[in-house]
């Protein structure tokens, strides 16, 4: 536990700047900006020790500032502050470990797709007249893709042996054949169930396949009918703003770390393995991940 104050350590680190590195008066002033705008982030969320500030929080700050309007270079500044404040805290000792480092840099021209309030993912996720059979499967699809965080390419990709409806859980296979485990929510499971006892067995018409969701002629559901798909429900939902399979992947981690989840099992749900930033994700327990999704995902 430390005992300087959060404003005592940020004095300590902009002197460090002024004295030790010689950064010229512009440079000062903009990390110390950046500084009081973390520390206040810190104090809204409750942290006065800044050995209680995890990696979760300067995620969420960095979230913050891009919903603020804060473009992609700007909030790579503000990490490279963050980072050069934590990496000064652990060489005084007095921390042990600099969190901010294994947060990924903002990508200068790369737009993030937007994020879906819960409530218009809700409308979104109760478009499909599920009374139908492909209604069932479009529901099933729409919820598990939310429900575990999926890409498009993994969502197709599913097959029966794949799911485990009792236990509550889905193998993926991710980029780079990869796989992971992800758990699914009740309401996910009762809508691959109905489609399951109801909706595919119609599709099918008694021909086999090993894939989950299937088209009225038996083969997997492609990328590019997905894309439809969402396109459609999300029209019918009220949703007139563009969004993407991805959009809902990463309103499924957002909502996730808005509502306490932590961000290590987040990246373990979301199949992130860039060695040098999620290695010590990959060690999470299934029935802690399972833990985690039922605390906080909104549908869980």
């Amino acid at each position: 536990m430390t005992t300087n104050t959060l404003d005592e350590l940020t004095d300590q680190f902009i002197n460090y700047l002024v004295v030790e590195k010689g950064l010229s008066r512009n440079t000062v002033a903009a990390y110390s900006k950046d500084l009081i705008l973390y520390v206040e982030s810190l104090r809204e969320n409750g942290i006065s020790d800044i050995a209680d500030a995890d990696m979760t929080l300067v995620l969420k700050h960095l979230i913050d500032l891009r919903d603020a309007g804060l473009g992609p270079r700007s909030r790579a500044r503000h990490l490279v502050t963050l980072r050069g404040f934590y990496r000064f805290l652990v060489h005084e000792k007095i921390l042990e470990t600099n969190p901010a480092q294994v947060v990924d840099m903002p990508k200068a021209g790369r737009k993030l797709p937007d994020i879906l309030k819960i409530e218009e993912v809700a409308r979104l996720l109760e478009a499909p007249h599920a009374s139908k059979p492909l209604g069932m499967r479009d529901a099933a699809m729409l919820e598990l893709l939310y429900a575990a965080g999926l890409r498009v390419s993994e969502l197709i990709k599913v097959g029966i042996a794949n799911i485990n409806l009792e236990a509550c859980f889905v193998l993926v296979l991710g980029k780079g054949s990869k796989e992971r485990v992800v758990p699914i929510g009740q309401v996910a499971r009762k809508k691959i169930d109905a489609y399951l006892g109801s909706g595919r067995p119609v599709l099918l018409k008694g021909r086999p396949s090993p894939y989950l969701f299937v088209t009225r002629s038996a083969v997997p559901m492609t990328r590019q009918g997905f894309w439809k798909l969402l396109k459609q429900y999300a029209l019918r939902a009220g949703i007139s703003h563009k969004i993407t399979p991805h959009t809902i992947r990463h309103s499924f981690a957002t909502h996730l770390l808005e509502r306490g989840a932590d961000l290590r099992s987040v990246q373990v749900m979301l199949g992130h393995v860039d060695i040098s930033t999620t290695q010590i994700y990959t060690h999470v327990a299934q029935e802690r991940l399972k833990a985690v999704h039922t605390q906080y995902h909104p549908r869980g």
